[in-house]
C-alpha cells in the first residue's frame, strides 16, 4: 500500500532542490537523509511556512534547517489497521516507511490508506485523481 520508491534527498540539499523534485513528481513531501538514513521529511507547506514565508532564499537554504527531525514511523509488514491508528494519533497524513537500518523504503499516506481499503469510497476517489499541477 505504499508508494515505493520513495523519494529523497539528503540533508544537505536545499529547499529549491526540494521543491523542484516535488513539482516533478507531483508529491507534496521529500524524505531526507543523512549517509542513507532517514532523518526528517520536508513537505510543500514546510516550504511556504518556514521559508518563504520568513524570506529565506530556498536556493541556499539546508533541508536540514527546516525539514522536521522528530518522526513517526512504519515498517514493511505493518498493517494498514496499525498505520491509521498512528496517523489518527499523530494527526499526520504521510508516515515514512523504514527497513531496520532506518533507510527509506516508502512512504504510505492517507491516500495510500484509502486506496488500499477498497474501492467506492470518496476518499479512495479523491486519492485516484491526477495531481493539479
Amino acid at each position: 500500500m505504499m508508494t515505493a520508491p520513495p523519494q529523497s534527498l539528503p540533508l544537505d540539499a536545499t529547499l529549491y532542490e526540494a521543491a523542484r523534485v516535488m513539482r516533478d513528481e507531483g508529491i507534496g513531501d521529500v524524505l531526507v537523509t543523512y549517509a542513507g538514513r532517514l532523518c526528517g521529511v520536508v513537505t510543500d507547506r514546510d516550504i511556504v511556512v518556514r521559508a518563504v514565508a520568513e524570506s529565506r532564499d530556498t536556493a541556499l537554504t539546508p533541508l536540514g534547517e527546516v525539514c522536521t527531525a522528530e518522526l513517526i514511523t512504519v515498517r514493511p509488514d505493518d498493517d494498514t489497521g496499525t498505520v491509521a491508528r498512528l496517523m489518527c494519533e499523530q494527526a499526520v497524513r504521510r508516515l515514512p516507511v523504514v527497513d531496520a537500518e532506518q533507510r527509506p523504503v516508502g512512504v504510505v499516506s492517507i491516500g495510500d490508506l484509502a486506496l488500499a481499503d477498497g474501492e467506492g469510497g470518496l476518499l479512495s476517489e479523491i486519492s485516484k485523481a491526477p495531481p493539479n499541477n
